[in-house]
């Protein structure tokens, strides 16, 4: 029997807490692959008193005997991932038997992240607000076809290192950006590329695929969320690739017709990371009390995460792009203190009100919100969805009925054990 594929996407600006939900749902997988993305993301679990920060990894790989494959969408930077594996190793991971990388993944050089700063810098006030981990220059090689690939390495590789240096050496002088020395940065990425060598370097979509084909089940997890999807999200203000379901069938090589549930994360709020537009950000001590209660901090960066209300217009939008089938609500208990919960049910457009998601968020829109009374009770102790508060259920069937979509899985706290299953 022909086995099936679940995806799991973050539906909002990325940071909903796809990490966690991966590990909790993983004993049920063979197979857990990631497709999209590089270092920039972080996924952030904690576990028997232990915090992890996965930046390339899938989240996989803390359940034994599960393979975990870095699919051919994403793009690898030889020296933090040896840096990520070694920590996972000191703490008694086993990945060179479980983690297998695609040939077809694309490298980020140190020059990339030179030109990461030198087109950040080139933009003056406009600035996207990158992670200078050279994500996006990776991206444009290998748009541009003139990317390096994991399995470049394997054979005369010094030779095609050296070339593509002088191409982007070449584009450095160009932008007159030539105050820079990677010697130190190159040393250590020439060992993580020594370092790669030792792990399984697989044709990845042909391993998917006779999974599937031996009745295995995967689990497919993106970086990122659907609002940062280079077609979808709030361009320009996005990530470099798609973070979209469609993009775990471009990232792993799998057919539109192998995909099963596609879980979509969100939080029982929003933030945000960087510069874009965010409607329903909130400047107030409201905002702020969220930031506290939620430690929201960039897991990679450690930056302060901009913080608002949940947004149903973006999230109805994100449900419709991804085809997702259940939802799973993430750090429900920040709001445990409010007495007001507000959701944003529709946009006002240059003063007209729509429930669809616009061209452009960055000018003229202005949230319209619902009321929701708040529960005010601490729920980071309950086992079951019995003992929720009714004005918590009352929050979830409203989020349901706004988003024609049930919601299967609640989370309370940072810990595997604070996640309840809803019948």
């Amino acid at each position: 029997m022909t086995g099936k594929v679940d995806v799991l996407l973050g539906l909002q600006w990325g940071d909903e807490g796809k990490g966690k939900v991966v590990d909790v749902l993983t004993p049920k997988y063979d197979v857990v692959a990631r497709f999209q993305g590089g270092p920039n993301a972080g996924h952030t679990l904690e576990f028997n008193g232990e915090k992890y920060v996965l930046r390339s990894i899938p989240s996989g790989i803390f359940q034994g005997g599960k393979v975990n494959i870095i699919g051919n969408g994403v793009v690898l930077a030889p020296d933090l991932f040896m840096d990520e594996a070694k920590d996972l190793e000191k703490s008694g991971h086993d990945l060179r038997s479980r983690l297998h990388i695609s040939k077809k993944a694309h490298l980020i050089m140190p020059t990339h992240r030179v030109l990461d700063a030198a087109i950040e810098a080139s933009k003056g006030a406009n600035k996207v607000g990158t992670t200078g981990k050279g994500i996006g220059p990776t991206y444009s090689d290998k748009i541009a076809r003139t990317g390096l690939r994991v399995g470049d390495i394997l054979d005369n590789f010094a030779e095609k290192y050296a070339a593509h240096k002088a191409r982007h050496e070449e584009q450095l002088r160009a932008m007159n950006y030539t105050d820079y020395d990677i010697t130190e940065v190159e040393k250590k990425w020439l060992e993580g590329i020594e370092y790669l060598k030792q792990f399984q370097i697989v044709d990845s979509e042909h391993e998917v695929n006779k999974a599937l084909k031996a009745g295995k089940s995967i689990l497919c997890e993106g970086a990122q969320g659907t609002m940062l999807d280079v077609d979808f999200g709030s361009y320009p203000f996005v990530t470099s690739s798609n973070t979209i379901c469609a993009g775990a069938c471009t990232g792993l090589g799998l057919g539109p017709n192998k995909i099963g549930e596609v879980f979509g994360i969100m939080k029982a709020y929003c933030t945000r990371v960087g510069a874009g537009p965010f409607p329903t950000e909130l400047f107030d001590e409201t905002g702020k009390k969220m930031r506290d209660i939620g430690h929201e901090y960039g897991a990679v960066t450690g930056r302060e995460r901009r913080c608002g209300w949940i947004d149903l217009v973006a999230l109805r939008y994100s449900i419709m792009v991804n085809g997702v089938t259940q939802l799973i609500m993430m750090k429900s208990d920040v709001l445990d203190t409010f007495p007001t919960i507000k959701a944003c049910v529709a946009y006002k457009v240059n003063g007209v009100e729509t429930p669809d998601f616009p061209y452009d968020i960055e000018n003229g829109i202005e949230p319209v919100y619902k009321e929701i009374k708040g529960w005010q009770t601490d729920m980071t102790k309950m086992t079951c969805e019995e003992d929720f508060p009714q004005e918590f259920k009352d929050y979830i069937s409203f989020l349901e009925a706004e988003l024609e979509t049930p919601i299967k899985i609640v989370s309370i706290g940072p810990d595997r054990e604070q996640t309840i299953v809803r019948k």
